[in-house]
């Protein structure tokens, strides 16, 4: 049974190389940047195991633990992202429980992650060559480093899988995982300050640090199996039979919880549906004019609202002060600029691909005949409605953090130049390239299949256009600040808000133009990636 699994699995990853060729060319990027992690990884480790075991070992047991701990929770934050041997497929044909369980778990491993953390844990264990007796401990701390990521990981995916059924849930999930992604720049070069401080008052401050790490956290589930071939190296046998009790067992209860979890699923799963809330009037449909303009731009205001592959955008931009105000500790106070124009162009750029995003609601614009001008209109009109006020404001912060109130004129002029700008170029780019997104409901950090190497043209030619356009707003910006020039600065004012507006009208019309000429092709390039 457990080989009719990892055949079905071997299967159904060969089959993504027929489906088409930018899957096919995803696929091969991916396995090459793996190949390449992978190399780095296991030569790292061996090189430093050879000049210090020691300080190695204890780099092992830190990052081993944070993959492990990766493997439990991401495909939490990215529900749905392999679901091709869901379990529920499997219910109506009767097999036991604990081959299923078995035939799952080993078919997990089959995939590129999969191979890929394999491979690096047994290589890794290699670092030890110099000690035998430890070379082997770490090759059983590896397979039960494995088991622990692929078993643990279905165990909470299942666990959790109630939760996850309930799309608010979701949404909820998604706006919480993205605020510590985009601060781990910020706390990452706070920890490098931090360690660089320590490494001032005196040298054996790092390695301390580190040594009392890895210590604490080879106690733990995650680190447990990597801190067998230190033990063992160490001569700490005791400590080595504690951290093999401490993985096995916490093997079996990730076992026991993903049976007990597996089974409440298939006996008993959850059912859609449930109470539908109370209808209080028309919404943003009675905030917006009653035209088809202003129709569509209530539809798309909602979508920014509710849908979290939108709201992730919104919610990088009031994140980015927070970047930004580590980065002026690190960087100086001039890196604070950007911050206006920055946010400018993520705004606009989050409807590059809006048709895309509507998936089989698209329909509705084909079949009720809506003009491409009413279309592109009514879903740049929340983009620059709220991005306006949003991006002065920004412009004012940044020029108040950084006390060079002089720049205001300049970054004022960029900042709504490059929305007006980068909101033509989306309104263009999205009636002509379209390119897979997730679906509505999924994760909104999904990659989908075969969709790399559409979305980083669709993604460049975007970006290479605003840049393009937004070049005299960007140059007078520069050389206001740097000469400086306050004319230099009034000028930049007016010219890069002009040019913005210019290449907005531009973009909607020339899209509106594509739009009316390929509405239902366009419908039929979207209903292919469902």
């Amino acid at each position: 049974m457990v080989a009719q699994f990892v055949r079905l699995k071997l299967t159904l990853m060969a089959n993504t190389f027929r489906r088409s060729v930018w899957q096919t060319i995803g696929v091969v990027l991916g396995s090459l940047y793996a190949a390449g992690v992978l190399v780095v990884a296991v030569g790292g480790a061996i090189a430093g195991g050879t000049s210090d075991a020691v300080v190695t070992g204890q780099v092992l047991i830190v990052v081993g633990a944070v993959l492990v701990l990766g493997w439990w929770l991401v495909p939490v934050f990215l529900y749905g992202v392999d679901a091709t041997l869901d379990p529920h497929r499997f219910a109506t044909y009767a097999i036991p429980r604990t081959r299923l369980l078995a035939g799952l778990a080993v078919a997990g491993v089959v995939s590129i992650p999969g191979i890929a953390t394999l491979l690096a844990t047994v290589g890794a264990a290699f670092a030890w060559w110099r000690t035998p007796t430890a070379v082997l401990a770490a090759l059983v701390g590896a397979v039960l480093a494995v088991a622990l990521c692929v078993v643990g990981s279905r165990a909470v995916t299942t666990a959790l899988s109630p939760l996850l059924e309930s799309r608010r849930s979701r949404e909820v999930l998604t706006i919480i995982t993205i605020v510590p992604l985009m601060l781990f720049g910020p706390a990452f070069s706070w920890f490098a300050q931090r360690t660089e401080s320590a490494a001032e008052a005196g040298a054996d401050a790092v390695p301390q640090a580190l040594a009392d790490i890895s210590a604490l956290v080879s106690w733990t589930p995650f680190g447990a199996p990597w801190g067998l071939a230190a033990a063992v190296h160490d001569g700490a046998w005791v400590a080595a039979l504690g951290r093999l009790a401490v993985a096995v067992a916490t093997l079996a209860v990730a076992v026991w919880v993903w049976d007990r979890a597996l089974t409440r699923t298939l006996e008993r799963p959850v059912e859609g549906g449930g109470k539908g809330a109370r209808g209080k009037g028309l919404g943003l449909f009675d905030r917006f004019p009653a035209t088809p303009v202003g129709a569509v731009a209530a539809r798309a205001a909602i979508y920014w609202v509710r849908d979290p592959r939108y709201s992730t955008s919104i919610l990088l931009i009031p994140l980015l002060p927070v970047v930004l105000f580590f980065a002026t500790r690190s960087g100086g106070s001039e890196v604070i600029v950007i911050l206006a124009p920055l946010a400018a162009w993520i705004a606009g750029f989050a409807i590059s691909n809006d048709i895309g995003y509507d998936h089989t609601a698209f329909a509705l614009h084909v079949a009720t005949g809506i003009r491409g001008s009413v279309d592109r209109w009514g879903r740049a009109v929340p983009v620059l409605v709220v991005g306006m006020p949003l991006v002065v404001a920004y412009a004012l912060v940044a020029a108040a953090l950084s006390g060079r109130w002089e720049w205001l004129p300049p970054l004022l002029g960029l900042s709504v130049g490059t929305l007006a700008a980068s909101t033509g170029v989306s309104s263009l780019v999205s009636a002509r390239w379209l390119y897979p997104v997730p679906r509505p409901g999924e994760s909104p950090f999904k990659q989908p299949q075969g969709a790399a190497g559409a979305t980083m043209v669709a993604q460049a030619a975007s970006t290479g256009l605003v840049g393009l356009v937004s070049l005299p707003g960007v140059a007078l910006t520069l050389l206001a600040i740097l000469l400086p020039s306050p004319v230099l600065g009034w000028v930049a004012l007016v010219v890069a808000p002009v040019v913005g507006i210019v290449t907005l009208v531009v973009g909607v019309r020339w899209g509106s133009r594509i739009y009316d000429l390929r509405a239902p092709e366009l419908l039929q390039r979207v209903l292919s990636y469902a």
